[in-house]
């Protein structure tokens, strides 16, 4: 028996996960007659974790539609900003050191492995804390153990942070988070961190912030304009902080 052939066309935003002769428009494909569309699309290479709406002749279908012969599919890209199940918590790959710092410097949260866990790992550990894995790896982004992923298309840090901001938009809180661990910044004496600074900085600074959870303390410090040029671009752009 003959297996039936669909015309299949990705968005532009998705050609970088597809062969070049699939970026022209539609391209035909033959199926097996009984795998889903979900099944499909990931075989072309497109991570499901990229795809908002799926459509077959011009009508919405779902991940679990099985083409028929002669339809045709048309896989757009997520819709900007993405609306997610629960809040816009993420789990950071051992390559994005530096987005997760910078997301953490905005006062989102963004857990981060500095080690190499392995990929069944990290799914397990974002079904687990129900976070949004992002990585530029695109075969963790299969794994079917995911509550959500979300693949980082740059490797530019500050290309990087505004792809996440445009695309979950998380509220905003600066200076609130640890850069270290994730966890939460509270107002700190100097008495209370005098032992942990140097003679110097106990000299010049007067304000400082220390973390609940690691004791990292912060002030402000020779770095503090490019934190604070970071921080303005995007307050600029992706709006105004959180209240409190």
């Amino acid at each position: 028996m003959e297996k039936p052939e669909i015309w299949i066309e990705f968005d532009p935003e998705l050609h970088v996960f597809v062969a070049a002769p699939r970026r022209a428009g539609r391209s035909q494909v033959r199926t097996d007659g009984t795998s889903t569309l979900g099944h499909l699309v990931e075989s072309l290479g497109v991570p499901l974790t990229e795809v908002g709406v799926l459509e077959a002749d011009g009508v919405p279908v779902p991940a679990a539609h099985i083409p028929g012969a002669g339809e045709r599919i048309s896989v757009q890209a997520v819709t900007r900003p993405q609306q997610l199940a629960g809040p816009a918590r993420f789990l950071l790959d051992v390559h994005l050191g530096t987005l997760a710092r910078r997301l953490r410097l905005l006062g989102v949260d963004a857990a981060y492995e500095s080690t190499d866990i392995g990929d069944p790992a990290l799914a397990t550990r974002s079904a687990a804390e129900q976070r949004v894995l992002l990585s530029r790896d695109r075969g963790l982004l299969h794994r079917r153990e995911l509550w959500a992923g979300a693949y980082v298309y740059s490797h530019r840090p500050v290309e990087q942070l505004r792809d996440v901001l445009s695309r979950f938009a998380p509220p905003l809180a600066p200076w609130t988070r640890c850069t270290a661990c994730n966890g939460t910044l509270r107002e700190a004496a100097k008495a209370e961190v005098k032992e942990q600074l140097r003679d110097g900085t106990e000299r010049a600074y007067d304000v400082f912030a220390q973390c609940a959870d690691c004791s990292q303390v912060y002030w402000r410090g020779a770095h503090h304009s490019q934190l604070e040029a970071i921080v303005a671009a995007a307050v600029e752009e992706f709006g105004a902080p959180r209240a409190g």
